[in-house]
C-alpha cells in the first residue's frame, strides 16, 4: 500500500454508490508492507506492517509468530522470496529450532491456505480506502486483524462436502 499524496476522494458518487479506489502497487521507498500469518487450527491470525520487505522485518515477524504460539512445533507455509531464505534468516532460524518453514513451489500459490485469508484480509482493511501515511496503514492493518480474530474458526483446504439431499416420497398410485 502507498499513502495517498493528494485529499481523498469523495466517498459517494452522485447516484449513491460507494466510490471504490483499485489497491496501488508500486516500488519505492513509501510502500508500506504487510506482513501476516494464519493459525489454520483455530482461524487467528497475526499481522505486522514493516516499512520494507527484508530479512530484519521477516525476522521480527517470525518473533511474532513466535511468541503467539508459546508451545509445540511451528510450521511456516511460504513463498520463495529472498528474505525467507537469507543467510540471516537461516541463522535466527538456528538459534529458534521450533519454527521450521515449508516452501510452497513456484507458481503454486493455490497450496497456501494463508492466500484465501489474504484475499478477505484485503477487502476488510485495504480495498476502497486511501492512507494518508504510514501510520493509517498500520492502525488499519491492526483494526481488520483484531475484527477477524473475534469471528475467527478453523480453515480446511478445500470445499466442504454438499449437503445431503432428502429423497422425495415415492406415492403409488392406484387405479
Amino acid at each position: 500500500m502507498i499513502p495517498r499524496a493528494f485529499p481523498p476522494a469523495p466517498g459517494w458518487s452522485p447516484d449513491g454508490h460507494r466510490i471504490k479506489s483499485e489497491i496501488d502497487y508500486s516500488r519505492g521507498p513509501e510502500k508500506t508492507w504487510v506482513y501476516g500469518g494464519l493459525r489454520v487450527r483455530d482461524g487467528q491470525q497475526i499481522t505486522m506492517a514493516a516499512s520494507s520487505r527484508n530479512s530484519v522485518f521477516y525476522q521480527q515477524f517470525l518473533q511474532l509468530v513466535e511468541d503467539a504460539n508459546p508451545a509445540g512445533e511451528i510450521w511456516v507455509v511460504t513463498d520463495n522470496l529472498s528474505s525467507h531464505n537469507s543467510l540471516s534468516t537461516r541463522t535466527w532460524l538456528e538459534d529458534h529450532p521450533r519454527i521450521h518453514h515449508a516452501f510452497i513451489p513456484v507458481g503454486a500459490c493455490w497450496l497456501n491456505l494463508q492466500e484465501g485469508w489474504w484475499r478477505i484480509f484485503r477487502k476488510t482493511a485495504l480495498a476502497g480506502r486511501s492512507f494518508a501515511n504510514p501510520d493509517d496503514i498500520a492502525q488499519a492493518t491492526a483494526v481488520a486483524t483484531q475484527q477477524l480474530n473475534a469471528r475467527a474458526r478453523a480453515w480446511v483446504w478445500g470445499r466442504p462436502a454438499p449437503p445431503t439431499r432428502q429423497l422425495r416420497r415415492r406415492y403409488v398410485y392406484i387405479q
